[in-house]
C-alpha cells in the first residue's frame, strides 16, 4: 500500500490513491494506520480519487464534479467533509498533474468543493459552500430552528453556542478565553452531546477584534487538533452571525493561521498553506494485526 503524506498547520493526512493503494482499507486498518507512535500518524484518510458518484452516492451534484474524495477520521468513522483534507487533497491532485492551474471541483460526501492551487502548490483554496444554522441541516435535536445562542451543560459548566454546518457539523463556543485544556476537557462531552445525532466537531472561539479570532479544537472522530479547515470557517460564520467579526477573517489556531471569507449568503473561501512531508509504502506487518 503507498501513501503520501500532507499537512495543513499541523493538521495531517494521508492521501491513499486506490490506483496505488489496493482495496479500500478497513476500518481497524484505518485506526492502525492513523495511530500515532506505532502507525504513520495522522488525522486522517484521503481515499482518492474515486469517481464522484461513489464519494456521494445519493448526491445529484456528483456529476457537476471532476473528482471524488472519501475522507476517514482517525477513529475508522466516515466524514462528510474536511476543509484542510480538501486543500491537501487538491495539492495532490496537482502534484500528479491531474490539475494546473485552473480551478476544479471535488465530490465529498457533505458536498461539491471548489479548488484551486496556487503558490507553486504551497497555497490552496477551497470554496466549501455555503454554511447552514438550521437544525434539520447539521443535525441537532428538537424542532426546526436556527441554532443560534442556545445553552448546553456539560462538564458542571453551562455554556451558550451555535450549531452550523459546512457540510459537517460543528458546536461552537464563544468564550473570553480560550485554551487547549478546555478543549480537550469539554470537547469530548460536548462531541458526544445527546443533542447531536451524529457526534460534532467543537470549536472554543475568543474574538481577537472584528478581523482575527482565535480557536481552540475539538475534532469529532480525531480529538485535539492543532489545526482545522473546516473549524476555523464554521468558528468565523458563527463569530460574524452573533456580530463579532466582519466577512473576512484570520482565524487563529495553535497550528498557524488560515483566512476565511464569507459571502452575503454564508458561503465559504477558504485559504492556507499546504506543505508535503513523505512518501512510501506501508509494511505489510502494519495492516496484518487490523485484518485479524
Amino acid at each position: 500500500m503507498e501513501f503520501r503524506k500532507y499537512h495543513g498547520l499541523g493538521n495531517d493526512y494521508l492521501v491513499l490513491d486506490p490506483a496505488t493503494a489496493g482495496p479500500l482499507p478497513t476500518p481497524a486498518a484505518i485506526r492502525a494506520l492513523c495511530r500515532r507512535h506505532f502507525g504513520i500518524g495522522s488525522d486522517g484518510i484521503l481515499w482518492g480519487p474515486v469517481p464522484p458518484a461513489e464519494a456521494a452516492p445519493s448526491s445529484a451534484l456528483s456529476a457537476t464534479a471532476s473528482f471524488g474524495v472519501r475522507i476517514f477520521n482517525p477513529d475508522g468513522s466516515e466524514a462528510e467533509k474536511s476543509g484542510n483534507g480538501l486543500r491537501i487533497f487538491a495539492r495532490y491532485l496537482w502534484e500528479c498533474g491531474r490539475v494546473h492551474a485552473e480551478r476544479f471541483e471535488v465530490m465529498t460526501l457533505g458536498g461539491v468543493v471548489h479548488c484551486r492551487v496556487h503558490a507553486h502548490g504551497r497555497m490552496v483554496t477551497v470554496g466549501l459552500g455555503r454554511a447552514s444554522f438550521l437544525s434539520t441541516d447539521i443535525p441537532v435535536t428538537g424542532p426546526a430552528r436556527e441554532v443560534v445562542g442556545e445553552r448546553l451543560t456539560v462538564g458542571g459548566e453551562t455554556l451558550t453556542f451555535c450549531a452550523v454546518t459546512v457540510g459537517n457539523p460543528h458546536c461552537v463556543v464563544v468564550r473570553d478565553s480560550v485554551s487547549a485544556a478546555d478543549a480537550q476537557r469539554l470537547g469530548p462531552l460536548l462531541e458526544c452531546a445527546p443533542r447531536f445525532p451524529r457526534r460534532t466537531n467543537v470549536q472554543f472561539v475568543r474574538v481577537l477584534d472584528r478581523a482575527n479570532i482565535r480557536i481552540e479544537i475539538w475534532e469529532r472522530g480525531a480529538g485535539y487538533t492543532l489545526a482545522s479547515g473546516s473549524s476555523a470557517s464554521a468558528s468565523a460564520v458563527a463569530a460574524r452571525r452573533l456580530g463579532l467579526c466582519d466577512a473576512e477573517v484570520t482565524v487563529h489556531m495553535p497550528g498557524g493561521r488560515l483566512r476565511v471569507c464569507l459571502a452575503p449568503d454564508d458561503a465559504v473561501t477558504l485559504c492556507g498553506p499546504v506543505a508535503a512531508v513523505a512518501r512510501g509504502e506501508v509494511a505489510p506487518e502494519l495492516l496484518a494485526p487490523a485484518e485479524t
